[in-house]
């Protein structure tokens, strides 16, 4: 695929930032203005003040000399690069890599974008009417590399330069147009070298002598002989399916269609290279420039689309389409190499692994949330704390077995509980204990089980643990921390719930 870049410049950008605030200015002769070595000088010139003589660079007291009624308000150093970082980004919605080009421009990678807005020309045309339609003048123009479309769209006339003839497009522009410094362009100006024309030619070891390497390099990145690199203001991912809209989408039935679409092209992808993914966003670009998103998790990688479709359709009601949809794009920022499970459901040597008990987990997590759902693994630890992990995947493998030689309780405290015990006898659980308000009359136990302190990893005492039932049916894990002894040096904790 031949690449295609587009450079948009705007060169009002500052002026056409103030007249946003105030639109009679739009009318009006007006400067921006910053000190500098004590005088007042221009920084920026709207239309109507360049078209009396007024630049960027004179002094105000000059500009005002002439033009008595010329307005002046102070300049913001940093605005515009952060107006432009905006714009950028607002840019996603015609193609997935965009870069601000300082001081007033914007770069974009174009390429196979514009078959998907109608053609190239339509392409520009939707771009420069919907800044225009924002507020702001623009020019732009598409080439094969980054170096023509730049020069194109400031010293051409061309908005389009056909593939495979850039070099031809950009020789009658002046050296300027190279993107190399004012003083280097001047002098190449008094030595008669007019067009770019005049530098092909020349041998690259006389420019370089005589002007420096940026005018090698410069000539070389607009030829195409040397790549360019851009620096997107927001990466693209590797898995990312783009769909835009001839007229806008408001309703839910056209971003459901929207979004079985992208899937469909996503999923194939993704199982064509042996993928799934582990999390997806859903991004909707609206006509009014703002954007709405939903994302999805998954316990595993999965590439089925219906499930996913089902994921996400538990939160589309909650997306604000506003005055409508232009842009659909759908995300996958983390993925997984992906075998599809083919044991049964629940029969012979099926697992957790199982694709559909990851689905089934997905759906649950998102009707209560992810935080609701927890899985949890035996560790290779006599003490009970320690005995249990908690892990995030259903992929991840115990260390070791669960110990069925010993009652453990379904639900164990992250921390032991204190209890207040009465008629205690030793080496016997308690007749009665007290938990959170509550007394509780032991008429069953079994125990005890005496679990010593791992003692490479802490100190301290031994615990007696005693798994008892009260007189409602309610069983509890209780231990005695330490031994029974006169001096009650003991304590009682509980620890956990049976079923």
């Amino acid at each position: 695929m031949t690449k295609r870049f587009i450079s948009i410049w705007f060169p009002y950008l500052s002026t056409d930032r103030y007249a946003l605030r105030d639109p009679a200015l739009h009318h009006t002769a007006f400067v921006l203005r910053a000190a500098s070595h004590g005088r007042m000088l221009v920084t920026a010139a709207n239309a109507i003040a360049r078209s009396k003589g007024v630049y960027p660079g004179m002094a105000l007291a000059d500009a005002r000399a002439f033009l008595p009624s010329l307005r002046a308000f102070d300049d913001q150093p940093g605005v515009n690069e952060k107006l432009l970082h905006r714009m950028a980004e607002w840019c996603i919605r015609f193609t997935p890599a965009a870069a601000v080009d300082l001081p007033d421009g914007i770069i974009l990678d174009a390429s196979g974008c514009a078959h998907l807005w109608g053609g190239e020309e339509a392409y520009l045309r939707g771009m420069l009417q919907r800044f225009s339609q924002k507020g702001f003048q623009a020019k732009m123009a598409m080439a094969d590399t980054i170096g023509a479309a730049w020069a194109m769209a400031r010293f051409g006339n061309q908005a389009i330069i056909r593939s495979g003839t850039h070099i031809e497009a950009i020789k009658p522009l002046p050296p300027a147009a190279l993107r190399i410094d004012t003083a280097t362009a001047e002098r190449l100006h008094k030595l008669g070298l007019q067009q770019i024309a005049d530098l092909l030619p020349m041998q690259r070891k006389a420019l370089r002598r005589r002007f420096g390497p940026l005018i090698i390099q410069r000539i070389n990145q607009a030829a195409g002989t040397e790549q360019e690199f851009m620096d997107p203001v927001i990466p693209a991912e590797p898995y990312q399916e783009r769909l835009p809209c001839l007229e806008p989408v408001s309703r839910i039935e056209g971003i459901e269609i929207a979004l079985q679409r992208l899937l469909a092209s996503l999923c194939t992808r993704l199982s064509n290279e042996g993928k799934g993914l582990r999390a997806a966003v859903f991004r909707c670009y609206r006509i009014d420039g703002k954007m709405v998103e939903t994302s999805i998790g998954t316990s595993s990688a999965s590439a089925n689309q219906s499930h996913l479709f089902r994921l996400f359709s538990l939160k589309l009601s909650a997306l604000a389409p506003g005055p409508g949809i232009e842009l659909f794009v759908l995300e996958a920022p983390k993925t997984e190499d992906y075998v599809a499970a083919q044991e049964p459901f629940w029969k012979g040597s099926a697992t957790v692994k199982d694709q559909r008990i990851a689905e089934l987990v997905d759906r649950i997590a998102g009707k209560t949330g992810k935080a609701s759902i927890h899985r949890y693994l035996p560790d290779e630890h006599y003490w009970p704390e320690r005995a249990v992990r908690k892990v995030s995947t259903l992929q991840e493998e115990p260390v070791t077995e669960w110990r069925l030689d010993r009652p453990r309780p379904l639900q164990v405290l992250p921390l032991p509980e204190p209890i207040d015990v009465t008629a205690p006898i030793p080496d016997y659980p308690p007749m009665l204990f007290r938990h959170r308000g509550k007394l509780h009359r032991v008429v069953r136990a079994d125990g005890p089980e005496r679990i010593e302190q791992e003692w490479w990893i802490q100190e301290g005492q031994h615990r007696d643990y005693y798994a008892v039932e009260d007189e409602q049916g309610c069983r509890y894990w209780l231990f005695r921390s330490g031994h029974y002894d006169a001096e009650k040096t003991y304590r009682w904790f509980i620890h956990g719930y049976f079923p």
